[in-house]
């Protein structure tokens, strides 16, 4: 009597190719995971040993690969997850950065104090100053500005006193 083994669940070469593309582009470890179940699947493991791998139950390993089936791989490798930490939608901390853009390419200095005091008038209540930075971050805002001298730098006449004379 033979006894054949198939896979509930069978990932197609197309599929794989997709996921690893997708997991190379993609940046929540969440997410990664829930791929690698995919990759590792193709690559010929049981639901045992990917759950072994990646830290989760066999049980879920076979709903991980269910649901890929079942929504596909757009769907399935959104991340859902978002935390709820901005006190204003994109759109509006884009207007209000958008206020300052122009200065900023006309090279006058824009300084973070200054979009907080403008943030805290919208919002109406007080920001903490991580937040703005993590709003600049967040709408990929750098301000490097080189010092025009380093802070505890001589004076001129203590350095030209302090030179050999011969």
């Amino acid at each position: 009597m033979w006894v054949i083994e198939m896979q509930k669940h069978k990932i197609s070469t197309e599929e794989y190719e997709a996921a690893k593309v997708l997991a190379k582009r993609n940046m929540h470890k969440r997410v990664d995971k829930k791929l690698q179940v995919i990759i590792l699947r193709y690559e010929g493991m049981k639901d045992v040993e990917i759950g072994e791998k990646l830290g989760y139950a066999r049980k879920w390993v076979s709903q991980l690969c269910a649901e890929f089936k079942r929504v596909g791989l757009e769907e399935y490798a959104r991340h859902k997850y978002g935390g709820n930490n901005q006190a204003l939608s994109t759109e509006e901390e884009r207007a209000i950065l958008s206020e300052y853009e122009q200065k900023a390419v006309e090279g006058q200095i824009v300084t973070a104090w200054e979009i907080k005091k403008r943030f805290d008038e919208v919002r109406g209540k007080d920001t903490g100053r991580g937040y703005i930075y993590q709003l600049l971050e967040r709408h990929k805002w750098r301000f490097v500005t080189p010092r025009s001298r380093h802070p505890n730098k001589a004076s001129d006449e203590e350095i030209e006193s302090s030179k050999k004379l011969k």
